[in-house]
C-alpha cells in the first residue's frame, strides 16, 4: 500500500521532514498550494513561528482546507504545529485549527532556555526510550482532554500527546537522525487508511 504523507512548506525545518518521512517508505509532497492536499493520506505541520504560520495558511487559503482534510486524515504537528492544532492557547483569544483538546503555553520554558536537548521516554510507542527530543523556543500542554493519551513528559511537563488520529509535540523530531516519531505517524496513517478503506467482496 502506497502512503502519501504532506508536509506543509510555508515555514520551518520542511526538508528535514520530508527526508524523516522518505526514510519510513512514505511518498512526500511538500504543501504549499491547496492542489497539494490531493491525495494524500497524511499531512505534518512543522515547527516554525504558529501567528506568521497561521497568517500564511490564510494567504493562501489553506486554512479551512487543512481543517476539512483533517476531519479525514490523520495530522502530526511539531512545535507550532502543536500550537496551531490545540483548542486552547493560554493569553490568546480562540485556537487556531482546534484539533486537539489541548490548552498549550507558548515558547514556555522561557528564552534563557530557548534551544536544548532531552533525553524523553516516549509512551506506548513500541518502547521508545532514550528519544532525544531538540526543543526550540519551544511550547508545553498546560493540560489535556479526557480523550488525549499523554505520551511524552520533560520536568513534569506535557511534551507529546496523541488524540484519535491527531498526534503533536513539543519538540522536533526531524531535527535528529533518529526517525522512530515519523515512524510511528507513518503506522498511524497506514492503519487510518486501512481502517478508512471500504471493504472487498
Amino acid at each position: 500500500m502506497s502512503i502519501k504523507i504532506g508536509v506543509l512548506g510555508l515555514q520551518g525545518a520542511v526538508r528535514e521532514h520530508v527526508w524523516a518521512l522518505e526514510k519510513t517508505g512514505a511518498e512526500v509532497t511538500v504543501v504549499k498550494k491547496l492542489e497539494n492536499l490531493k491525495g494524500l493520506d497524511g499531512l505534518v505541520l512543522p515547527g516554525g513561528e504558529s501567528t506568521t504560520m497561521r497568517r500564511l495558511l490564510d494567504k493562501y487559503g489553506l486554512f479551512e482546507p487543512i481543517k476539512e482534510f483533517a476531519q479525514q486524515h490523520p495530522i502530526f504537528g511539531t512545535c507550532a504545529g502543536l500550537i496551531l492544532m490545540a483548542e486552547q492557547i493560554e493569553g490568546q483569544r480562540g485556537p487556531h485549527l482546534a484539533l486537539m483538546d489541548i490548552d498549550v503555553r507558548r515558547n514556555a520554558f522561557g528564552r534563557q532556555v530557548a534551544s536544548f536537548e532531552a533525553e524523553l521516554t516516549i509512551e506506548n510507542m513500541m518502547g521508545v526510550e532514550g528519544f532525544v527530543g531538540v526543543f526550540i523556543r519551544a511550547p508545553y500542554i498546560l493540560s489535556v482532554g479526557s480523550e488525549v493519551e499523554i505520551l511524552a513528559t520533560y520536568a513534569d511537563k506535557i511534551v507529546a500527546a496523541r488524540q484519535g488520529q491527531f498526534l503533536a509535540c513539543a519538540f522536533h523530531p526531524e531535527l535528529t537522525e533518529d526517525y522512530r516519531m515519523h515512524d510511528y505517524f507513518y503506522n498511524m496513517v497506514k492503519d487510518y487508511k486501512e481502517n478508512q478503506s471500504p471493504a472487498k467482496g
